[in-house]
């Protein structure tokens, strides 16, 4: 079955017609026609080939290959369902994501990001891929590949983008008037949800940017860092409960997103088995969620 996905994606990839416009930027070669978002990413450390293309009226197939892999998904956004699935291009064996296949799609994520229209701006085919890429670039090595991602709002996401605005705004400075969100939560190794070390109060938003995961309040004073198991510290920065790494180019605030991102920037790795469960939890928000502005 797989490799029929792979024949079929093939074909699809090579029968678009005239050949659609192109343009480079850091690495990336992006073309678009109705329908049809592909192109190529490349880096010192490795390259990416990808196409996501509309098969049926509001549903899309992707295709993203890098190292010796194929990453593919159908996605039905109206019905809140996607089949994922990653596989080794030699036999189509199961295989798993590695931290430089992560960094690598993280590049892609931003590159993708930085070109593409921001939110609902960006055509369906090419947001969604998008929000896929996200989302293989912090795929736990821990949590197969191959699976089916099911969303509904208010039961399979919920959304807080009361939570991402501050002084009034979706962007810019909270000029010290903020929205606090009580509380990002997660469990691991520390203790389970009620453990006030596994706690954070947010700020959440694209409100502040910080070279580490996040300011936090530290004795009055805002501090860029990581606070690891803190007691319920305040915290912000870095699009905190965003779907997606950092700022990407949707803007999805939700429940799930909240506590992943509370989980590894809270002296966990991006990719740490013991946030596997929020991962799980924030795929279909980072999938399906609408934008918040």
């Amino acid at each position: 079955m797989r490799k029929a996905l792979c024949a079929v994606a093939a074909l699809m990839l090579w029968a678009c017609g005239d050949e659609p416009s192109r343009a480079k930027q850091d690495g990336l070669s992006l073309g678009s026609e109705t329908g049809v978002t592909q192109g190529a990413f490349s880096r010192e450390t490795g390259e990416v080939s990808f196409s996501s293309r509309e098969v049926e009226p509001g549903v899309y197939r992707l295709e993203v290959r890098l190292r010796g892999m194929t990453l593919s998904g159908l996605m039905d956004p109206a019905s809140g369902v996607s089949t994922l699935d990653g596989f080794a291009d030699e036999g189509a064996a199961d295989t798993q994501l590695t931290d430089a296949d992560r960094e690598l799609l993280e590049s892609l994520y931003d590159a993708l990001s930085a070109e593409l229209p921001v939110g609902d701006a960006a055509a369906p085919e090419a947001m969604y891929l998008r929000r896929a890429v996200g989302l293989w670039a912090q795929h736990p090595s821990t949590v197969e590949l191959q699976r089916t991602v099911m969303g509904e709002q208010g039961r399979g996401y919920t959304m807080l983008c009361s939570y991402a605005r501050c002084n009034g705004r979706n962007t810019g400075s909270c000029g010290g008037v903020y929205n606090w969100y009580s509380y990002s939560k997660h469990d691991c190794n520390k203790g389970g949800f009620s453990y006030a070390g596994n706690q954070q109060i947010a700020q959440l938003g694209d409100h502040a940017s910080c070279s580490g995961d996040e300011y936090y309040l530290n004795g009055g004073t805002w501090v860029c860092g990581e606070p690891d198991h803190w007691s319920r510290p305040k915290v912000m920065g870095n699009c905190f409960g965003r779907c997606g790494g950092d700022c990407g180019g949707d803007t999805q605030y939700t429940l799930d997103a909240t506590n992943h991102d509370g989980c590894v920037r809270n002296g966990h790795m991006l990719a740490s088995a013991w946030c596997d469960d929020q991962f799980v939890s924030a795929a279909d928000d980072e999938l399906f969620a609408p934008n918040c502005y």
